[in-house]
């Protein structure tokens, strides 16, 4: 049963399997580009709750994927979903960093999706659905509904498409 805290199928966690059954893989520590610091951790847990810092779509190295720049002029619609899938698999990497065990995930909170908007495109929540498309795929409808917003903005780092956060709730 997709969800179940602490399931364990032949020593691997649950949710690691459903990935390897879909074909996907958790991409490597995010590559920043040359003369990048950011000053503040991927992933805070506090308690039982745990805060993940936006993150953009990845390559399995850890290289920013394109396409680059806004949905709705240079990136279609179709690829910026593609792009908050990648961004999922972004955040899903580091709460394993973190966590150790994504099993230990008992509940998506909120989702804060931002989307790279070209003037007039207003297919935000249509992008955003590529994140909640595969949490709600992986850990099922208790624990992967979660609350969320999809906003445009005018600009997003280095011309990523898509920039996503979110909250979860842990075990202890």
């Amino acid at each position: 049963m997709v969800g179940a805290v602490g399931l364990r199928l032949g020593g691997v966690s649950e949710i690691e399997s459903r990935l390897a059954e879909l074909g996907l893989r958790l991409p490597e520590p995010m590559q920043l580009p040359p003369g990048v610091t950011l000053p503040f951790p991927w992933v805070r847990v506090h308690g039982g709750r745990v805060f993940v810092s936006g993150h953009g779509p990845l390559l399995a190295d850890g290289s920013l994927a394109g396409p680059f720049g806004k949905v709705g002029d240079q990136v279609t619609p179709e690829q910026a979903y593609q792009a908050a899938r990648l961004t999922a698999l972004a955040v899903l990497a580091s709460l394993r960093r973190e966590l150790g065990d994504l099993d230990r995930i008992t509940a998506w909170l909120r989702v804060f999706g931002m989307v790279n908007t070209a003037p007039g495109f207003t297919g935000t929540p249509m992008v955003i659905n590529g994140f909640s498309d595969l949490i709600l795929e992986l850990w099922g409808e208790s624990a992967g509904s979660h609350a969320r917003s999809a906003v445009g903005q005018a600009e997003l780092p280095f011309s990523i498409p898509v920039e996503i956060e979110a909250e979860v709730a842990i075990d202890g």
